[in-house]
């Protein structure tokens, strides 16, 4: 189990909740992620929700921040 991205009290990250994090960011729909990734729509929402819930956030913003901090996005 990947151990990157956690608080004390919080789940860590999977890998793909990580790669899916990466892949976020204002401009960019959940269809474009799951085009990239090959997967479906609905199951990047549900990795969406989880990223949310396991970082305490509820904003794409506070996502692609987030994503940042961890060093998976270079832009911005």
């Amino acid at each position: 189990m990947q151990t990157t991205g956690t608080t004390e009290d919080r789940a860590p990250l999977t890998r793909r909740e990580l790669v899916v994090l990466s892949h976020l960011s204002d401009d960019v729909t959940l269809d474009d992620v799951a085009r990239e990734l090959f997967v479906s729509r609905n199951t990047v929402k549900t990795q969406v929700r989880s990223v949310y819930r396991k970082l305490g956030i509820s904003t794409r913003a506070e996502a692609v921040v987030h994503a940042r901090r961890l060093g998976l996005r270079q832009d911005g």
